[in-house]
């Protein structure tokens, strides 16, 4: 992968086909440029998801997860969740809505993610779990390969494979499905 595609590829946008074309130090130079533009426009908000972070700490949760869901989007709660720490998101994480839940979890990295599953509540875990599998498969194949072997089970225990090795010889996600497998 290029440092441009890199650069963009957390914009879960295709690369534009014009940008392939640019020579490799065209687009190392549009993609210093687009890493400054974010940084420009973000600047602050590490600080921000700490600060809500910590003033959600003293409000109810009946109160913050209606408002959360109602008027945050889910890269702001990721990012919020992330400063939190694993402990504290748990929390909400069992009480968040699967659909909204699913959305935030696209914002926080496989490893974290594994960490709150195995936290969470074993019913609101297992939800979430079957939920991804049907509709996104790659991002649950991306967390199982963290997943501690209790948490990994619930994932084998939904997951329909196909039966022929030669599907997943090259996939990406080969050595976890292999594992998933096993556990089968």
């Amino acid at each position: 992968m290029s440092e441009l595609q890199e650069t963009l590829a957390w914009t879960d946008i295709p690369l534009p086909e014009e940008l392939h074309n640019l020579h490799p130090l065209q687009q190392e130079i549009m993609a210093s440029y687009v890493r400054n533009v974010v940084n420009r426009k973000t600047d602050g908000f590490e600080e921000l998801y700490q600060a809500i972070g910590m003033i959600v700490k003293y409000i109810p949760h009946f109160v913050v997860i209606p408002l959360m869901v109602e008027h945050i989007k889910p890269p702001i709660a990721a990012g919020v969740c992330r400063k939190m720490g694993v402990d504290q998101a748990t929390g909400y994480a069992n009480d968040l809505p699967l659909e909204y839940f699913s959305e935030v979890s696209r914002h926080i990295d496989a490893v974290m993610m594994s960490e709150l599953l195995g936290k969470m509540k074993r019913h609101h875990a297992e939800k979430f779990i079957h939920y991804e599998l049907q509709h996104h498969l790659t991002h649950i194949l991306d967390i199982a390969e963290h997943l501690e072997k209790r948490m990994l089970e619930v994932v084998a225990k939904h997951v329909t494979l196909p039966e022929h090795d030669d599907d997943f010889l090259k996939h990406p996600h080969h050595d976890i499905i292999e594992k998933i497998r096993a556990l089968q």
